[in-house]
């Protein structure tokens, strides 16, 4: 047996190979399942060694008459050597004939293994090229592997037992060895040629595998010390961490976000509000001072003494006076901190801003929820807070306050899962939500019944839409049942009852309060023509000048100048045709908002019969229903909510041309076209509201107690005094406002005279004790010279301070009969005569309070009746006005 290796060097050609054997010169076959011997390919020359003599074992068949070749198989014929790794059984290495004395150089059709090459054809048990052939392809074996050789007798038995023809199977091999490996599993594990050889295996010995290193050591080894540098895993957060983290994202959230920049654009729209915030308020100092008073009061007096919020300081000695107009109840909150006519101010301003930010965010709220998209929705929410009409609102903070409707009705859909775009999707509803609609419903409602009445309206008809539309799903789709669940109906259920409770509670005094005058000629005197929907109020920077000839045809332009905004009407008719909703949609929209337009004519649609006064004619006057112009709020929302879809459509469109360009995303002018909408509502709702400085408080209304009355006294200049009573809350017969106009009217003409024997008379007859004359205001009135008027003769006493005279109408050490004292100073009493109106006896020539001699039938909710208005001023307030 004789080893060889292979030298590096080029391949010969093909021609060079060596010819098939002939037929009669091969020594007989294996038997079938066993490979045909491998013919070499294309190798290098290799350089014969001298081989090392291996003792031969005999072999009883004869020799083979072979010729030597001096070539050498190379890695090729190597590799073919290798059996497959699937074969039944090893092969075992062919041992040498027994008349082969001499080594000779290996043949490349011999099978003798050599043990110190790696091209050895002894297989190895542990390794994947093992050389047992694969019997599902014999031509593998054909083309590639070597014929096992047997040893001793069995190989010979094999070979007497092969009786096919030798040549044809060694012209076989010739062929398939000159074409190429067609085994993937060959080429794989192909050596390139270049390679240092590899130590063979012995044939007699097994390879086991590597096994791989222990995770677990063995019990009562000490631990591996090199586990400290492995890698550990990462604790999760805490409470802390993970709050904070919630935190932060709420931070930048979409609600977050558009709270931001709706404070930000309320600042911005109604400044200077905000720039001397303690020392002006806007539009006019009469019915905001009024409102800044009711905050003060509210807050005070349930902090003081609850029970008796509904009895104020002002108009005394009347009961229930505090339900004489919408009392911005929801406020009260804000009036536990600060006292005193500077802290009311700053209330106030702050409070006015942000109900324009509340507008804003609950327009954006329900819009979104409805379906539109954020450039919709923000379109749609600031045409609802910065309509044009509302301008002429901004003395009011009633009717700015209106933010809680459209935030309520955001809640409560998405409570239900319903949106105006998507249906009800019974996956997406939330019994909380639907609470906090509720809630919020609530606070609105105790804002006033001016807008608390619509709305409520409004809510009892979505319940009734709600409980018919869920009856019809729960009998027409059983497989739906529950419709919407035993929480969302307890909470709707609460939630409705506790808001008939709360608001029956309110409305008990309103109730009660004294009789106004005929609803139906109130009503019609505020009822706004058609074309009203079309003039700007004069407060509009951008329709104030331009609408002033129009303007002046309406009967009261201060309430009937409702233009929702041009702009507006443009987008909600374009939403007609081009519009995310759909068309049953947009044509339910278009009814409600024609239903809308009819009630804001009030009387002026068939008188009104069937329309505005069967709904808000039978309440009483004290709840302010008397002007049907307020209800364009729900138009302008309901306009809104149209020019929202088609604002989304144009951005959707938008968005489709966008993905077109490469990149994708919108250029600049599209971008800024899609804003410009935005940009028009805004132009068109800047304001030119008057911002008039706050007279100061007088020294004397700091020390001075009640009952008493402060000179002068009129519709107007009754309002600032009342703010500046919010020091102590001092009971007085001063106030204004609402429906009290009549009432107060007749007081300020019996008191004209005053100091005199018959004015002295009524006003003990109120249980009034004293009188504070305001010099400086009393300028240009009739009480002008009250001051410097002998009262020696009337039996009352007079002192004289530096800015006012007080009046002494009895014994200041010892109370009228019959009179009440407060216990505490700025605590609210109740008044001496029970009733809903006190009506005393008036001297002769004097007008008794229920009997209004000469007073002529306008509208007794107007703060600013031409009756009640003196004949002059003051000075100082004429100016600041």
């Amino acid at each position: 047996m004789t080893s060889e290796e292979p030298r590096r060097s080029t391949s010969p050609p093909a021609e060079t190979l060596r010819p098939a054997v002939p037929a009669e010169t091969l020594r007989p076959a294996v038997p079938t399942e066993t490979s045909r011997p491998a013919v070499p390919a294309k190798t290098k020359p290799a350089i014969p060694k001298p081989a090392t003599p291996e003792p031969a074992t005999p072999e009883p068949a004869a020799p083979e008459p072979a010729t030597p070749e001096p070539a050498t198989p190379g890695p090729a014929a190597s590799e073919a050597a290798i059996p497959k790794p699937d074969s039944p059984e090893p092969a075992t290495p062919r041992s040498a004939s027994p008349g082969s004395a001499t080594p000779k150089p290996a043949s490349p059709d011999s099978a003798t293994p050599n043990p110190a090459s790696p091209e050895s054809a002894t297989p190895n048990p542990a390794s994947p090229e093992s050389a047992t052939p694969n019997p599902a392809r014999p031509e593998s074996a054909t083309s590639k592997s070597a014929i096992p050789r047997q040893a001793g007798p069995a190989r010979a038995s094999a070979t007497a037992a092969d009786g096919a023809p030798a040549a044809a199977k060694a012209a076989t091999a010739t062929r398939t060895d000159l074409e190429p490996a067609k085994d993937p599993a060959a080429k794989t594990d192909q050596k390139p040629a270049n390679d240092p050889p590899l130590a063979a295996a012995s044939p007699q010995k097994t390879v086991k595998p590597v096994e791989p290193l222990p995770t677990e050591r063995p019990p009562g080894v000490p631990p591996d010390p090199w586990t400290a540098f492995a890698t550990a895993t990462e604790r999760p957060p805490g409470w802390f961490r993970r709050t904070t983290r919630a935190g932060l994202r709420s931070l930048i959230h979409e609600y977050a976000l558009v709270i931001y920049s709706g404070v930000l654009l309320a600042v911005a729209l109604t400044w200077p509000t905000l720039r001397y915030p303690l020392h002006t308020l806007p539009q006019d100092i009469w019915d905001p001072s009024r409102q800044a008073w009711q905050i003060a009061w509210s807050g005070h007096i349930l902090l003081t003494d609850p029970a008796r919020l509904w009895q104020s300081n002002a108009f005394y000695p009347e009961t229930n006076s505090f339900a004489w107009g919408d009392s911005l109840l929801g406020y009260a909150p804000f009036g536990f901190f600060g006292e005193g006519p500077v802290a009311a101010v700053l209330r106030y301003n702050i409070l006015f801003v942000l109900a324009h930010a509340l507008l804003a965010i609950g327009g954006y709220a329900l819009v979104r929820q409805l379906g539109a998209g954020r450039t919709g929705a923000a379109v749609a929410a600031v045409a609802f807070a910065y309509a044009p009409w509302r301008l002429a609102q901004e003395g009011h903070l009633d009717i700015v306050s209106a933010g809680g409707i459209p935030l309520a009705l955001a809640m409560l859909a998405r409570g239900h899962g319903w949106s105006l775009r998507r249906g009800y999707r019974p996956h997406r509803r939330h019994a909380g939500w639907a609470a906090a609609g509720w809630l919020v419903a609530l606070w609105q409602v105790s804002l006033g019944f001016s807008l608390g009445v619509p709305f409520l309206y409004v809510l009892g008809l979505i319940l009734l839409v709600l409980i018919v539309a869920g009856s019809f799903r729960w009998l027409r789709r059983p497989a739906d049942r529950p419709v919407l669940g035993w929480r969302l109906l307890l909470t709707d259920a609460l939630g409705a009852l506790i808001l008939t409770g709360v608001t029956a509670l309110i409305a008990f005094p309103y109730f009660k309060a004294p009789a106004g005058g005929p609803a139906t000629t109130e009503i019609a005197f505020y009822s706004p023509p058609l074309r009203s929907l079309l003039i700007g109020p004069a407060e509009s920077r951008i329709w104030g000048a331009p609408h002033q000839v129009p303007r002046s045809s309406l009967s009261w332009p201060a309430e009937m100048g409702l233009l929702p905004g041009f702009v507006l009407y443009a987008l909600a008719l374009a939403g007609l045709a081009f519009s995310i909703w759909t068309l049953r949609q947009r044509l339910l929209l278009l009814a409600a908002l024609v239903v809308t337009i009819v009630l804001t004519l009030g009387t002026n649609f068939f008188g009104g019969r069937w329309t505005y006064l069967p709904l808000f004619g039978h309440l009483p006057a004290s709840m302010e229903l008397r002007i049907p112009g307020r209800l364009t709020l729900w138009t302008t929302l309901l306009l809104a909510i149209l020019a929202a879809g088609a604002v989304a459509e144009f951005v959707r469109r938008a968005e489709q041309l966008a993905a077109l360009r490469i990149p994708p995303w919108p250029g600049p002018w599209l971008r800024l076209a899609t804003f410009v909408p935005l940009l028009l509502v805004l132009l068109e709702g800047w304001n030119a509201t008057a911002h008039p400085v706050v007279p100061t408080q007088p020294l004397a209304m700091r020390t001075v107690t009640g009952p008493m009355l402060v000179l002068p006294t009129s519709a107007l200049t009754d309002q600032t005094i009342m703010l500046w009573s919010t020091s102590r809350f001092q009971p007085m017969a001063n106030g204004t406002g609402g429906f009290a106009a009549a009432r107060q009217t007749v007081l300020r003409r019996n008191v004209e005279s005053f100091p005199s024997t018959e004015t002295i008379q009524y006003l003990r007859s109120l249980h009034i004790d004293k009188v504070l004359l305001l010099r400086a205001q009393a300028v240009g009135t009739p009480w002008e010279r009250a001051g410097d008027i002998p009262v020696d003769a009337l039996g009352i006493r007079r002192e004289d301070l530096d800015d006012a005279v007080i009046f002494y109408l009895t014994d200041p050490t010892t109370p009228p009969a019959g009179s009440p004292t407060p216990s505490t100073p700025g605590s609210s009493f109740a008044p001496a005569i029970p009733g809903s109106s006190y009506a005393p006896s008036a001297p002769a020539g004097f007008f008794a309070p229920s009997t209004p001699a000469g007073y002529p039938p306008l509208p007794t909710s107007s703060p600013t009746l031409p009756t009640a208005t003196p004949t002059t001023t003051a000075p100082t307030l004429t100016a600041l006005r």
